[in-house]
């Protein structure tokens, strides 16, 4: 007589087998059903099942049971498993931004969300401070040219619940252009914040790159040019803006306007 197995479901309707991953400390996973992603803080053997313990880069620490095919890593399911050895309690570090460290953390896949700055300096700010922050949550940041098509350019991206659109604009005050501009941008999934200065340059602390102070440069002339005169810089606004970005060390290098406005666009495209 033929033997049948008690499971009688069709090959095609298993689920395929997962990895199994040691749930070392300091291992970055995405839980699958909260989406909640962090670094392996610890694991604890429960009456109800194993556990582990999550941290993200705010420092929130979540507890999740250890289910197959319950995490994410590097964007695939996986199993995780307690480690052979007793892994002790990680206390992470800080990024630059004054972040949670993640130690060993590999870049998340790429969300459909976005983050714009206005000009390349600025994208090269953002990415020397909050650069391990993003890859963590997989936030890409792009650079715009200008933003006097900006509606045009969030209509072309058209931002949604699950791809929103954060922009970064400088001089973004009261009365001003780039305001004026910023004010036609109406879709509920796109933010459009801004710091007050002139260009990014001032919102580097003077006291960071060694001046007294940001000049006043006259209207109708060039501003990168004009801090460069009067500061007996040579004429040269690259090499001048390797100057500043080399004098940038974390968060405390920049001033608060700024580092209150990134942190805005980095949770609108990331929370849910």
């Amino acid at each position: 007589m033929r033997q049948y197995s008690a499971d009688l479901t069709p090959p095609w309707k298993k689920p395929k087998p997962v990895p199994e991953v040691a749930a070392d400390a300091g291992l970055v996973v995405e839980e699958l059903s909260t989406g909640f992603c962090g670094a392996v803080i610890r694991c604890e053997k429960t009456a109800q099942g194993p556990t582990v313990t999550l941290e993200d880069r705010f420092g929130k620490q979540r507890v999740f049971p250890m289910e197959p095919r319950g995490f994410l890593l590097d964007g695939r399911p996986v199993t995780l498993v307690r480690p052979t050895q007793a892994s002790a309690p990680v206390r992470p570090s800080r990024t630059a931004s004054g972040s949670v460290a993640v130690p060993g953390a590999r870049a998340r896949v790429a969300r459909a969300g976005r983050i714009y700055v206005e000009g390349r300096h600025d994208a090269e700010l953002v990415e020397r401070v909050w650069g391990d922050d993003l890859r963590i949550e997989g936030v890409v940041v792009e650079y715009l040219e200008g933003i006097d098509d900006l509606p045009g350019i969030v209509a072309e991206f058209a931002p949604g619940p699950d791809a929103r659109l954060g922009i970064l604009v400088d001089h973004l005050v009261p009365g001003s252009k780039e305001s004026r501009i910023a004010a036609e941008v109406t879709s509920a999934h796109a933010l459009v914040v801004g710091h007050p200065y002139i260009d990014v340059w001032e919102a580097v602390k003077p006291a960071s790159v060694g001046i007294p102070g940001w000049p006043r440069v006259p209207r109708g002339q060039d501003w990168k040019t004009g801090v460069c005169r009067a500061l007996g810089w040579p004429e040269n606004t690259g090499a001048a803006w390797q100057r500043i970005l080399n004098s940038v060390h974390s968060y405390k290098d920049l001033e608060p306007p700024l580092l209150g406005r990134v942190e805005e666009l980095i949770d609108f495209v990331t929370l849910p």
